[in-house]
């Protein structure tokens, strides 16, 4: 955490690298609407505990809700609302609005927070003790309708917390699991990679809407009767088509170019599906596939991409799309043999 120091203008921080993927466009004290999520050291649950799906907090968790109810009476912090918040047991989530411009950058305002944090746990800043993790995670919020949906998501933060317990073997990350003759990395209802009724979703990307919206007919017809779908969602008569199968309560299996976090990343152990992809996995009826590095280098999906698309670098992104196509009709052949 940054040294705080006073000056005759009031606080200020040194400045160090604690700010996660830092939108370059964006100096953080404009006007605008952002998530900021604060992990607390090792992830220590020292904010409070799960009760069925609420979190009761301990009195250390208390006080850091009422610090974040503080944050607009900081020094130059008077045109920031809190939005909405949450205190969960190892992380705070804080949804805020910068209504006219700050003097600070607001990473300024989060290390302040940190520190009286640290000050309530009785952990020195100046020993290196501190509650918080140093670095600090945000989302900023651009677009409509996200504020709310933002809401919502604090607001079950818990239920998702209780989901995840409740279901871990749905939300484990399993490495080098074999789909026909693919490794993948997956997360979800293992069971699905296992299916009798496996089918592929594509679409080209010409079709016309009746073209797709008689597809989703078709796909939907044949889910009843039993199938999973494994699509990569790429087209975007393919996410029409998964987005329905979800509604309509389906299995699905997603391919994914790049899903889930590094094994040796901080995030790795604590990763899950966000949204509506989180409620289908807890549900048991999504698996989430990333097809191993090597894959997308095999001997025959690298003729059957070429087949496709010609000889075209494979550090492209429209090899990469078209080589998870030709994945997932992989898996799915080994039932026809």
């Amino acid at each position: 955490m940054a040294k705080v120091h006073w000056t005759p203008e009031g606080w200020r921080c040194e400045k160090q690298k604690d700010h996660l993927y830092r939108a370059k466009w964006m100096d953080y004290s404009s006007p605008s609407i952002m998530l900021l999520t604060l992990v607390t050291s090792d992830r220590l649950p020292l904010l409070g505990e799960l009760h069925g799906e609420q979190i009761v907090l301990s009195p250390l968790g208390q006080r850091v809700a009422e610090e974040v109810e503080r944050i607009p009476s900081y020094k130059g912090a008077s045109s920031i609302e809190i939005y909405n918040y949450v205190v969960m047991p190892d992380h705070v989530h804080i949804l805020l609005r910068i209504h006219d411009r700050l003097p600070k950058h607001i990473g300024q305002y989060v290390r302040w927070f940190k520190y009286q944090c640290s000050n309530l746990a009785a952990l020195p800043a100046s020993d290196g003790n501190t509650l918080f993790a140093p670095e600090y995670h945000d989302r900023l919020l651009t677009r409509k309708g996200q504020l709310a949906h933002m809401a919502r998501y604090i607001q079950e933060n818990p239920r998702r917390l209780a989901l995840k317990r409740a279901n871990k073997d749905l939300f484990r990350i399993r490495q080098h699991i074999k789909i026909g003759e693919i490794f993948c990395t997956v997360l979800g209802n293992i069971f699905l990679a296992r299916h009798p009724q496996r089918q592929v979703l594509q679409c080209s990307r010409k079709l016309t809407n009746e073209q797709i919206e008689a597809r989703k007919d078709e796909c939907l017809a044949e889910a009843a009767n039993g199938a999973v779908f494994i699509t990569a969602a790429i087209s975007e008569g393919e996410k029409r088509i998964a987005r329905t199968l979800r509604e309509e309560g389906y299995p699905l299996i997603i391919l994914l170019e790049k899903g889930f976090p590094e094994p040796d990343s901080p995030h790795y152990r604590y990763y899950k599906p966000q949204g509506v992809y989180f409620e289908a996995c807890a549900a048991g009826r999504l698996l989430l596939v990333e097809p191993n590095a090597e894959s997308f280098e095999q001997k025959g999906i690298v003729a059957n991409v070429m087949a496709k698309t010609g000889d075209i670098p494979h550090t492209t992104q429209r090899y990469r799309f078209v080589a998870l196509n030709v994945m997932g009709e992989s898996m799915c052949r080994e039932l026809d043999e």
